[in-house]
């Protein structure tokens, strides 16, 4: 069975300020946090989501791409 290349990268947009930067996602770990480079605010999941990366990002986080639960 071949799975599609799970993606290492995805772009968060910040929801305050709207700031766009292309991350390497942690293939071990959940990020639950990550600082605006924009505006400095601090991003959490939003409920029902794992990770920033599910939250913000334009890519799904690696265990979620496979369809394995996250942390």
């Amino acid at each position: 069975m071949n799975k599609q290349e799970t993606e290492l990268f995805s772009t968060l947009t910040c929801p305050e300020c709207g700031h766009k930067v292309k991350e390497e996602m942690p293939t071990n770990a959940c990020q639950y946090y990550y600082d605006c480079k924009g505006c400095g605010a601090l991003l959490k999941p939003q409920a029902g989501h794992c990770c920033v990366f599910c939250s913000y990002g334009d890519v799904k986080c690696p265990p979620i791409q496979e369809g394995d639960s996250c942390c």
